[in-house]
């Protein structure tokens, strides 16, 4: 009975061990497997927070993009750095749907992100002042070409008043002409006694005779008279018609019959000049126009028989 009663109390204290060895060893399998889910739902959280990131910097790079293609710069430099910061980005944006779940890659591209930015502020800063700046250039333009056209109005001006007073100097300093007297003549004894006559038959010249005035503004020196007559049957008479007895007056060509260079002094001066054509001269009126410095400045007439 003793043994039988030993060996069952052994038989129970092996019993409890073992069943103390199992719930252990349960317990531990239990604690493994409560580890071995937290460890996988700490996971799973560090996996979806990388995922949100990465969305969020893939996000911030697809605004950051729109952010530069809105920059517009005038300066060529400026702008071929915007373009190479706007290829970067697509890049970044790649490497973002590349590598989700690798945070040391999203983290840089975070940080690669923020100081592409950076950079953008740095450029909107820059073009806001070039703009800001540009417009005040075109202001200052402004002012300086509407300077200018006030200072082109006042030059305007004082040309067109130095036109006219040139103009008005011009027409002061045409010479006056009066006293003009015309005769026919001719020449006896050799041509050393003249003689007037009212017979165009007989005419030999026309002796014209006139006096210039007095003027103050007038370019003194020598001033050559051109007589100019027009027959009675509307031809302009002249001794030849070749280049030599050609002139201008008004703007306009002729033939003289007649000159007389005469030093002029600012002051009343007379002259007389011979005028003669070619062939015999013809009965009627004959004008007569007297020319220095280009204007006609006296006229006559004479009437023949």
């Amino acid at each position: 009975m003793n043994e039988q009663e030993e060996k069952k109390k052994k038989r129970g204290l092996l019993l409890w061990i073992l069943i103390a060895l199992l719930m252990g060893t349960n317990g531990y399998t239990l604690w493994l497997l409560s580890k071995e889910k937290s460890r996988v739902v700490e996971q799973k959280v560090v996996t979806e927070t990388i995922i949100v990131e990465r969305d969020n910097v893939k996000l911030d790079l697809v605004n950051l993009k729109k952010e530069f293609e809105n920059l517009q710069a005038n300066d060529q430099l400026m702008q071929k750095d915007i373009d190479e910061k706007k290829a970067r980005i697509e890049e970044l944006i790649k490497e973002a749907e590349k590598h989700k779940g690798d945070a040391y890659i999203i983290a840089k591209l975070r940080k690669e992100t923020e100081t592409l930015r950076d950079i953008m502020k740095g450029y909107v800063r820059t073009i806001d002042s070039l703009n800001t700046l540009n417009v005040a250039l075109v202001a200052e333009k402004k002012t300086v070409l509407k300077q200018l056209d006030k200072e082109k109005e006042k030059q305007d001006v004082l040309v067109k008043e130095k036109e006219e007073l040139k103009s008005t100097i011009a027409k002061g300093s045409i010479l006056t002409c009066f006293n003009v007297n015309a005769k026919a003549v001719y020449f006896k004894r050799g041509g050393k006694k003249e003689v007037e006559t009212g017979k165009a038959r007989k005419m030999e010249k026309i002796k014209i005779t006139f006096s210039l005035g007095e003027n103050k503004i007038a370019k003194p020196g020598e001033k050559t008279v051109y007589i100019r007559i027009i027959t009675p049957d509307g031809k302009e008479m002249a001794k030849s018609f070749d280049d030599s007895y050609k002139f201008t007056f008004n703007k306009s060509n002729g033939y003289f019959a007649g000159k007389e260079t005469l030093n002029y002094a600012n002051v009343e001066i007379t002259g007389v000049t011979y005028c003669e054509g070619q062939g015999d001269y013809v009965p009627g009126n004959y004008q007569i126009e007297i020319t220095c410095d280009g204007a006609v400045i006296g006229s006559s007439n004479l009437k023949l028989d």
